[in-house]
Formats: structure tokens, sequence, C-alpha cells
């Protein structure tokens, strides 16, 4: 049984389907517009980079192409282990146990932060901030990519199958932490319905997953997204 740091917050798709959370990633485009967005804000060029909640390691290599450095953060340890196997062959890629809210990083170490559908969901995720202010170095970036909740099929979707999430308390919430955001038009484009419906019944309930796939013809859905940062 993998082992899990202490103090993870458990995720409910990739933690338990990796595999399917594989074809979600690969299906996520345009590819590297996330990544365009942020690097508008800070580009990471020769800096180090530090990926909260890495998973297998998907978003790894792309950032190792122009970054000096990048540490990737996992607290699941059967996660953490096949990202560390993925980017074997990169020099300067690390992959690290550990958790958001005790980043095991020193002070001042790292010039970005990045994480992507992880922790940083809004209230609850304090300690997670205070650590972004303990080990970037001062010019540096944090940055928070998630669902738009708000917006679209996918954000009522999302909706329903979490009625506890308030997209309205998590946009005070950021607004009072002084981040910055922007809208982030994704879609999800499949190779098949078989990869649809896989990853359409990890990312929500049962009866949601099927009124989402009989909606959603073809291959491809919108997929919204928000990017939030904050400079140090």
């Amino acid at each position: 049984m993998a082992r899990i740091v202490s103090g993870a917050v458990p995720s409910p798709n990739i933690w338990n389907t990796p595999q399917i959370y594989e074809l979600e990633n690969l299906a996520v485009g345009p590819v590297g517009a996330a990544d365009s967005a942020m690097r508008a804000v800070r580009p990471w060029d020769g800096a180090t980079v530090v990926e909260i909640g890495c998973g297998s390691g998907f978003h790894l290599s792309a950032l190792a192409a122009s970054a000096g450095r990048v540490v990737g953060v996992e607290p699941h340890g059967g996660l953490a282990a096949q990202a560390a196997a993925r980017c074997a062959s990169l020099a300067n890629v690390s992959v690290r146990t550990g958790t958001a809210q005790a980043l095991p990083l020193p002070d001042a170490s790292a010039d970005v932060a990045i994480a992507r559908w992880a922790y940083f969901f809004g209230p609850g995720c304090e300690p997670g901030l205070r650590e972004l202010g303990r080990v970037l170095r001062r010019g540096g970036a944090a940055f928070v990519v998630d669902v738009d909740a708000s917006r679209g099929a996918f954000g009522r979707w999302f909706r329903r199958s979490l009625p506890s999430y308030s997209p309205e308390a998590v946009e005070l919430f950021w607004s009072r932490q002084g981040w910055r955001r922007e809208e982030l038009d994704l879609r999800m484009t499949f190779r098949s319905r078989a990869d649809m419906e896989a990853v359409l019944r990890i990312e929500f309930t049962p009866e949601v997953a099927g009124e989402a796939l009989r909606e959603a013809e073809g291959l491809e859905i919108d997929y919204p997204n928000v990017l939030r940062w904050r400079e140090f």
C-alpha cells in the first residue's frame, strides 16, 4: 500500500484511478495554454519551479524544458514514485513527498510555485498559502489553476456533484487574500467516447456523469478554468 504523507488532503480522482486521470490530462487543451498564461505573468526561464501536488508528474517535463530546476511535491507515495520514474532522465527535476502545508523545501528557495487542480480550492487552504510565503523568494510568484465552477456546463456539473462548493465563497476568499485572476477557456478532447465516459465518471457523481454524457455530443467538452496568482 502506498505511503501517504500525514496531513494530506485526499484526491478523489487521481489517487484512486491514476490511469484514468492520465487520460484527463492528455485531453486538456490547448496544450500549453495554462503555462503560457502563467509565463506572461512571471517567466521561469532558468528559475527554480515547485509544482505542488504534481501527481504522477505529467507536467514536470514541460516545466523542466525552460526552468533551471523543477521540484515536484506530492503527498501520495505511489504517485510520487511514478513521477520520479517518469522524470528519471531529466537532471534538473526532483520529486519529493510532502504536503502543500508543509513543503519539503528551505526558506526562500523557489522562484515560482504552481498548483494545478490540487489543494488550493479556497477557504481552508490558509496553511498552504503561508508556506508559499515561506518558500518563495522576493520577486517570485505563485499560481493556482482550478476549475471555474461558475461557468458553463462543466461548472454546472461540478456544482451538482459537490453541492457544498460555493463559487461565490471561493471568489471572495481569493479576493480577500489579494490574489488576481484570469479566465482560461480550456477544453477536453478525447480519443473515444469510452475515454470521455471514464473521465466524467471520476469527476462527477454517477447521476451527474450520466447527465453529462447525454448532454455532451462528440468527443469534446468545454473545460472552463481560472488562473489565480500572487507576486511576492
